[in-house]
């Protein structure tokens, strides 16, 4: 279906997107009361690894079952 070098970029694409959402998504959530006062920047880092680790497995959810649905053909 796709070569290995499409398969990379649409990866890192998938990949970018996927953590830019989940990024958006946590920054929307009221976490102020959760970060103590005078540790906003360690809160900030901690909800950027989140937004990395949720963002990286959802896009890596859905590359997983394109590449299956795509190895489907030699099923039969």
């Amino acid at each position: 279906m796709f070569s290995i070098g499409q398969m990379a970029l649409f990866s890192i694409i998938s990949h970018l997107l996927f953590i830019y959402i989940s990024w958006r998504i946590i920054l929307a959530m009221n976490f102020e009361p959760i970060i103590k006062k005078g540790r906003t920047t360690e809160g900030r880092i901690f909800l950027l690894f989140l937004a990395i680790v949720i963002g990286t497995g959802v896009s890596q959810f859905l590359l997983d079952i394109l590449r299956w649905s795509s190895d489907l053909i030699y099923l039969f």
